[in-house]
């Protein structure tokens, strides 16, 4: 296994926590975590994505998410069998599952669906109206104005 030593950075840089913090979880991730239960990231539009998981033998209260601050958990933990059960092969895993994303500022969850066994949640980036581009008028010494126009992010 690597090993990185990322203090150089640390002592460089102010107000880089949240980066430097996924930097050292990134370079932490177990292999074996990651592949279960499989996932995609869709991105639908400039301000809109969708994860979408496989989630086979899950219903839907053994399923949670839950955000908090730039961090959306995705966890599952199935019900057990029915004791009377006899598999002969039991290749469908049940196992509990707890998933992390980092979501970018102003990510939010608007949804989630379960649907033939796939879980999708819908998330859209919304910017304040502060951080949107504005235009601004310029006013001249001789009385006269110009405005200036941007597009919109």
């Amino acid at each position: 296994m690597r090993s990185y030593d990322l203090s150089p950075l640390f002592r460089s840089t102010v107000g880089f926590d949240r980066m430097t913090r996924l930097l050292e979880s990134a370079l932490k991730a177990d292999d074996a975590a990651v592949s279960y239960p499989p996932y995609n990231i869709e991105k639908l539009s400039d301000d809109a994505y969708r994860i979408t998981m496989a989630v086979a033998g899950f219903a839907p209260e053994d399923l949670e998410l839950t955000t908090q601050e730039n961090t959306l958990v995705i966890s599952g933990k199935s019900k057990k069998d029915e004791e009377s059960a006899q598999y002969l092969y039991r290749g469908i895993a049940g196992r509990a599952f707890e998933r992390r994303f980092q979501l970018a500022d102003h990510i939010k969850v608007s949804g989630a669906s379960l649907v033939n066994g796939l879980l999708h949640v819908e998330l859209v980036r919304e910017i304040p109206e502060a951080m949107k581009p504005r235009t601004i008028r310029i006013e001249t010494g001789a009385g006269s104005t110009r405005k200036i126009e941007q597009k919109a992010a």
